[in-house]
């Protein structure tokens, strides 16, 4: 019976101690709600005001919505150690810190491709080397932009495949943007006979150039010729178009190859066949026709002597 005396004497001592700890922290509890109210209140008026400020300067929304969630957690974080502080909870704060250090360095090493694709969807936003709408053709990809993001950058491509590419991905490897100068030169390769007069095939092609589709008439039409063929003499009509969709370009080539189609058909300008030497003989570079004189003769030959036995 003492001993039971004796513990609830020491459960009630227990209680008033700790009664009177509240008590006495009732002014703490108070100044610490009020202070954790106040902050989530600046830290949402200071939100909305850099968010304000941060647009004129940058036009990323990913990276606008990163910045502003990194600034909003961060001043919560400030004000939950002060409220910590005013409740004389500082080893807390010293325990959270070091846990703080300790998780995310653990997660670094878990998530490594995550953070490396974050980072580089950082560095992408900033730098802006693209953007939704280009052309762009990276890890043997190449189609239109349509979404960036902080992880991946998805590619429509021109045959209606929407590919999602990790930010890592292409912030590492070439890439090329069509759509930077609205411009695309078209490198077009065509041959002609040997016998046609170089100079005048030169003045037929850029005749019909001329009113090509989408043609940037600022910049002059080049026919350069650039090897002998096997069966042709061989040049490339060089000649810039406007760009900004894939279509641009394939169809204004499509156009230039119907033009010079047609100029050359009026011009009787010839595009010739490929030609190719067939050889027959058992050794290379015996004429046909002396392999079947040869054939004749063996057969002759051998009628002649089946003749003579019967």
């Amino acid at each position: 019976m003492n001993d039971l005396n004796e513990a609830v004497e020491l459960l009630w001592g227990k209680l008033e101690g700790w009664g009177d700890s509240i008590v006495l922290m009732l002014p703490n509890l108070f100044v610490a709600l009020v202070l954790l109210i106040i902050t989530f209140y600046v830290a949402g008026f200071v939100r909305d005001w850099v968010g304000k400020f941060i647009n004129r300067f940058s036009h990323s929304a990913a990276l606008n919505n990163l910045i502003l969630t990194l600034f909003y957690i961060g001043m919560l974080l400030v004000g939950f150690f002060f409220v910590l502080t005013v409740l004389n909870l500082d080893k807390v704060v010293i325990s959270l810190l070091a846990g703080v250090g300790i998780i995310g360095l653990a997660l670094g090493f878990a998530f490594q491709d995550i953070a490396a694709n974050f980072i580089s969807g950082v560095i992408i936003a900033v730098q802006k080397p693209f953007g939704v709408g280009d052309n762009i053709e990276t890890n043997d990809y190449f189609g239109t932009i349509e979404r960036i993001t902080l992880r991946t950058i998805d590619i429509r491509q021109v045959t209606g495949e929407l590919v999602k590419l990790p930010n890592k991905m292409v912030f590492e490897n070439p890439l090329t943007n069509f759509s930077v100068y609205g411009t695309r030169r078209i490198d077009l390769e065509v041959g002609v006979s040997y016998a046609e007069d170089l100079e005048r095939v030169q003045q037929v092609v850029t005749e019909a150039l001329e009113d090509v589709k989408n043609r940037v008439k600022t910049r002059n039409i080049e026919v350069m010729y650039d090897e002998f063929g096997e069966s042709s003499i061989n040049f490339k009509a060089r000649f810039w178009v406007t760009y900004s969709r894939q279509v641009d370009y394939v169809s204004a080539k499509s156009d230039a190859i119907i033009r010079i189609k047609k100029a050359f058909d009026a011009n009787d300008i010839l595009i010739p066949f490929p030609i190719r030497t067939l050889d027959f003989g058992i050794k290379g570079g015996e004429k046909l026709n002396e392999q079947l004189e040869a054939i004749t003769a063996s057969m002759k030959n051998g009628q002649h002597l089946g003749g003579n036995g019967q």
